[in-house]
């Protein structure tokens, strides 16, 4: 029995991993909308904290502010034509000891445009460090120097070495906000010998949005990790784009092939429509990302359902704590129909979720979820449907069901030898 149970769950291990191997997307059509030679310029706004603490001599002998203008000065030199940069501040101008003055202290030091260094660098050298930490103040302005225009990449980078001392303005709640916009802003944040608190919160920061967080302590580590960043920014990438998931088929949002990102809240259900041609496949994916602390033990769950209701194909997957993004997938062939006047048929997505959150966790904005549509040409065969989610995985099944037939026989077969030897003797 027990041998039985570890085939069983080797197999739908096997079968998993086959069905979300055939789901990269076997194209980029959400940008295939776009002109080809009129992409929009990627945008980076790098944050720098000038608080009184950037006097710290720590590293490498040297302040933390002399370090961060050295990096700044050979990024600059080395910022891509093609990038759009922006320099803003926080704690730079108030020297004061009001708390309420001092947390509105954010500036843009350099507006976010075509990058003329000379300009940009003289602004730099006039810094000095000054007053208070409004991180969560200086990532909603940071926010609303990006969000202009054409869409395209837009990136911060925070430099930071010390927590925000303006809550209860929780940054991380800030950041949560901001990637709910559905603008595609990534958060990256660097900690100058950040202590604990601060490595924590700066983390939080950066996986709200999906960016990363990085503890330097000398001043080579500040330059490369600061100019890696700002290059990320004009590396191609397919843009999400942002869609808002209905409560019923019905009113949900009509998707074609491409990436999308929406938000779910705790144990919602949303649903998305794709119209799917005869002779054509669906391959559809999602990820929840946990961006805030959840209880233990939670799903999510993608169906292919009918405009009736009636579920076609599923993917299912779950978590206990130990990853901060679950995904699943499925697969769903239209079989070629000689009929010349066939309809396409509106296979309803419906993106399902079990987490929960902690009393003293906000629930608001919901979970971010990113959600991959693709329609392909469909399997040549009929013997190739992805019925019940397999897909190709039903060659493995058939080849299990064969060999325990065998093996079966041939046990029993031994069982009985054994036992006819046993009563002779």
């Amino acid at each position: 029995m027990i041998t039985r149970q570890r085939l069983a769950a080797g197999a739908c291990a096997l079968f998993a991993a086959l069905t979300l191997g055939a789901l990269v997307p076997a194209g980029t059509a959400v940008a295939a909308d776009e002109p080809a030679g009129d992409k929009p310029a990627p945008k980076v706004e790098l944050i720098l904290d000038v608080s009184g603490s950037m006097r710290a001599r720590d590293i490498d002998g040297d302040s933390r502010m002399a370090a961060a203008k050295q990096a700044f000065n050979e990024v600059l030199d080395a910022t891509p034509e093609e990038v759009e940069l922006g320099i803003r501040t926080l704690g730079a101008n108030y020297p004061g000891e009001d708390r309420k003055t001092g947390c509105k202290d954010t500036a843009q030091l350099y507006p976010v445009g075509p990058l003329d260094r000379t300009e940009a660098k003289t602004a730099v050298a006039t810094l000095r460090p000054t007053g208070w930490t409004p991180i969560g103040p200086a990532l909603l302005k940071a926010a609303d120097d990006l969000d202009q225009g054409a869409a395209g990449t837009r990136r911060i980078v925070l430099i930071s070495d010390g927590e925000d001392t303006c809550q209860p303005l929780d940054p991380c709640e800030v950041a949560r906000e901001i990637a709910a916009k559905g603008i595609g802003l990534t958060i990256d944040t660097l900690g100058l010998v950040a202590d604990a608190k601060t490595r924590a919160q700066l983390s939080c920061i950066a996986d709200a949005t999906g960016g990363t967080y990085t503890s330097v302590r000398h001043k080579d580590e500040l330059t490369d990790r600061v100019g890696q960043l700002v290059d990320r920014a004009a590396d191609p990438v397919v843009t999400p784009v942002a869609v808002d998931g209905a409560a019923q088929c019905a009113d949900a949002p009509q998707l074609k092939s491409g990436l999308y990102t929406d938000r779910e809240k705790f144990g919602e259900h949303r649903y998305y429509r794709v119209d799917l041609e005869p002779g054509k496949e669906l391959r559809a994916s999602v990820s929840i990302a946990a961006d805030r602390a959840v209880n233990r033990d939670y799903g999510v769950l993608l169906r292919a359902v009918t405009t009736h209701g009636r579920e076609i194909v599923r993917g299912q997957e779950s978590g206990d704590g130990r990853t901060d993004v679950v995904s699943t997938g499925l697969r769903y062939p239209k079989a070629e129909q000689d009929d010349d006047e066939a309809q396409p048929e509106t296979v309803c997505l419906q993106v399902s979720n079990s987490y929960s959150a902690p009393a003293s966790v906000k629930t608001t904005p919901g979970l971010p979820v990113e959600l991959t549509v693709d329609v392909v040409d469909g399997p040549d065969e009929a013997s190739d449907v992805a019925a019940f989610g397999l897909g190709h995985g039903w060659w493995l099944l058939a080849a299990l069901v064969v060999v325990g037939f065998f093996a079966g026989v041939v046990w029993g077969w031994i069982s009985r030898w054994r036992v006819t030897v046993w009563r002779t003797n």
